[in-house]
């Protein structure tokens, strides 16, 4: 077998920059406040401070224009969005404060009204932060894409444009270059890390007429790349055009409070309406009205989500929208990637198997100090696991090595080769224990150690589950997710294996990216779906679930830019935490709207019966607004 393993690093792209690790986008969720919504509220506070100072001045008419006057600019734009909502079917709340508004200004309550549209700006900048500034671009997985190739002119090299490069021009791949087109390999065999691809934890060796994919990152010594499609037909291309096209087919979610507007408005303007024709008095109507305002709804609920955002936040997850945390806590399917997810994308050793009579620490001890001599990521892995368990590692020297293949040298006067089976059995005169591979498991993957012409072991890597991930699946099946299901581009015996592991109820393997992208839609068609990946052939299916989360704190730019939640730090329990405080926080907003909305009728009533009046109205709405935002502060812990 020949020897493989995983980088944990995306290079640059030739002529391009390497995307910015995800956690550096936590600025993204506290960008600037909205203008607008900023702009109304100081216009609102400005109108009420003013409109005091020229009534205490007995300029009382002065004071109404002032109100009337900063009431106008929220009135507008209010105005403007109901006239663009109602087209599309959208019954908002914000109707009663439009009314309230208008009526206040018709009847001569201007502070009313200006109450009214103070608390509607506050509750429209609160809900604009909540849903947060982070759109979720693509230009981090653009930026992965290679904007120049070397290309063979004749017996020169020059370096263009992949807008320029055309079937059938060879190229020049450079080690740690992302290969820019789909092509056919030329000459020396190329080791690929395919893992943003195809989720194979594993590099890859393929060999001369082998066909290759854009997006792969080059961890071996460099190769020739002969043309097959142009940029914009390769597959790293057709992931982009997936992922836009799953981001436009989602449909935005309508805020939490808009649910019961319909009733609620239905049930204010009838009251506010037997109100005015029992009492005749216009002015009780405008009291119901104000009083009717759903302050608490505006401003309780994106309280709640604020504070469950920075909840989740402090337990290394990052929630880029209110929506998102809505859609967490109603999650009943989660779909998972393999490698990086719930395992941790990185080839160990796990066993080491020596001949009889030979020790296993030696056998480590020379295979990684001849290993220091190579690049190679699995060398890398020997070396690491040797300095783990403190063997001291000699200088190698001799040395030969065949990319892809293996390495050969000599240690401390003995002649080492470590490589594929087949490669050092090539280079040992006695294979007599070359039967230490029966036994050992499909999923896996081994390097062969000859030492002085004879087999003497078998070094075992494999990329393991992570030690959190059962108890993990488990605190979400008691949170409500009933189904699970592994999704992923590895092999089946090597999923299938993790799957039985960890009781995941369905296994999915060997999918490209359009294939895991419909296995999503099919389970969306059941229940609210969350996906957890980390590779770029994620990023499709992460934005297309009701819910994509990205590992972060290793994974690929692109899925943290498709992802609406984001785990910061390389552990799947905060995903478990996350759902927690997305179902608590759900319930706390919920808990303000019934509240809000029971203290406002309340209130309605009483205001129909002519005890209180339109100011006394708005005031008494404030109190209910501390009220609910004191409770949805709740969700703070």
């Amino acid at each position: 077998m020949t020897r493989s393993q995983p980088t944990t690093t995306e290079p640059a792209a030739p002529g391009g920059n390497a995307p910015a690790p995800a956690r550096t986008r936590i600025a993204e969720l506290a960008g600037a406040l909205p203008g607008r919504e900023l702009a109304l509220l100081l216009v609102g506070l400005l109108g009420v401070a003013l409109g005091f100072v020229a009534g205490q001045m007995g300029q009382q008419v002065v004071a109404g224009w002032f109100w009337s006057l900063a009431t106008l600019p929220v009135l507008l734009v209010l105005v403007v969005e109901i006239a663009q909502s109602l087209p599309q079917g959208k019954i908002g709340l914000d109707i009663l404060a439009a009314i309230s508004m208008t009526a206040g200004i018709v009847l001569g309550e201007p502070l009313a009204a200006n109450v009214v549209a103070l608390m509607y700006a506050g509750g429209q900048l609160l809900e604009r932060y909540a849903e947060g500034q982070a759109r979720r671009e693509m230009s981090a997985l653009l930026g992965r894409v290679a904007k120049t190739a070397m290309r063979y002119d004749g017996d020169a090299l020059r370096e263009i444009a992949i807008s320029e490069l055309r079937t059938g021009d060879r190229l020049l791949i450079r080690h740690g270059e992302v290969l820019p087109v789909d092509g056919e390999v030329v000459g020396s065999p190329a080791s690929l890390d395919e893992s943003a691809l195809t989720g194979e934890a594993l590099p890859v060796v393929r060999q001369a007429g082998a066909e290759v994919m854009s997006g792969s990152t080059l961890v071996g010594a460099p190769f020739d790349l002969l043309v097959l499609r142009p940029a914009a037909a390769s597959t790293y291309a057709g992931i982009v055009r997936l992922v836009e096209g799953a981001q436009r087919s989602k449909a935005p979610m309508s805020r939490l409070a808009d649910r019961y507007a319909l009733g609620f408005l239905v049930l204010s303007l009838a009251l506010a309406g037997l109100a005015w024709m029992v009492s005749g008095e216009p002015h009780r109507a405008l009291a119901v009205l104000v009083i009717a305002t759903p302050c608490p709804l505006i401003l309780a609920v994106p309280v709640a989500i604020i504070s469950g955002i920075s909840n989740a936040a402090r337990n290394g997850v990052l929630v880029k929208d209110g929506g998102t945390m809505e859609r967490l806590a109603q999650v009943r399917t989660a779909v998972f990637d393999k490698t990086g997810t719930l395992t941790y994308g990185v080839a160990r050793v796990t066993e080491i198997i020596a001949a009889p009579g030979f020790d296993e620490a030696e056998l480590l001890r020379l295979a990684a100090s001849l290993d220091q001599a190579s690049g190679h990521v699995v060398a890398r892995a020997l070396v690491a696991e040797a300095q783990t368990r403190g063997l001291s590692l000699s200088p190698p020297q001799s040395i030969a090595e065949a990319a892809g293949e293996g390495i050969g040298g000599v240690v401390e006067g003995r002649q080492v080769f470590v490589g594929g089976r087949s490669y050092v059995r090539a280079h040992c005169t006695s294979t007599a224990a070359a039967d230490l591979h029966d036994g050992i498991e499909a999923s896996t993957m081994t390097v062969t150690v000859g030492i002085d012409g004879a087999v003497r072991g078998v070094i075992v890597l494999a990329d393991e589950v992570r030690p959190d991930a059962a108890i993990v699946l488990g605190r979400m099946r008691a949170a409500g997710v009933g189904r699970i299901v592994l999704a992923s581009g590895d092999r089946h015996e090597v999923a299938s294996a993790i799957g039985r592991e960890l009781g995941i109820d369905e296994v999915l393997a060997e999918l490209q990216p359009a294939v895991k992208l419909e296995a999503i839609a099919a389970e969306k068609r059941q229940a609210v779906v969350m996906m957890v990946g980390d590779g770029v052939n994620d990023a499709p299916a992460l934005a297309a679930a009701d819910v994509g989360v990205a590992m972060g704190a290793r994974g690929a730019a692109a899925s943290s830019e498709a992802a609406s939640v984001v785990v910061l730090v390389d552990r799947l329990e905060p995903l478990a935490a996350a759902i927690g405080i997305a179902q608590r926080t759900n319930r706390i907003a919920l808990e303000s709207i019934f509240i809000g909305l029971g203290l406002s009728i309340g209130g309605m009533i009483v205001a129909a019966a002519g005890y209180i009046e339109p100011v006394w109205g708005a005031l008494l709405q404030e109190a209910i607004d501390i009220a609910v935002v004191l409770n949805a502060l709740r969700a703070l812990r």
